[in-house]
């Protein structure tokens, strides 16, 4: 699953202080292989670089 500019997600990084924590992709930057990789914002700051692998969608409440 690929993720957009806006897309609420969910940070599964055990080495991130924003592990577990939702946020905001921000920038979404296509690697040399043609990967994306994401810059994801939080209420207190940013991840940058983060693979899609890490993400996950907000799960919506209705």
């Amino acid at each position: 699953m690929s993720f957009e500019k806006e897309d609420e997600v969910v940070l599964h990084d055990k080495h991130s202080e924003y592990d577990g924590e939702a946020g905001t992709i921000t920038q979404v930057m296509e690697t040399m292989f043609g990967e994306a990789t994401y810059t994801v914002s939080f209420e207190d700051g940013q991840e940058t670089g983060v693979p899609e692998d890490a993400l996950e969608p907000v799960e919506s409440e209705e």
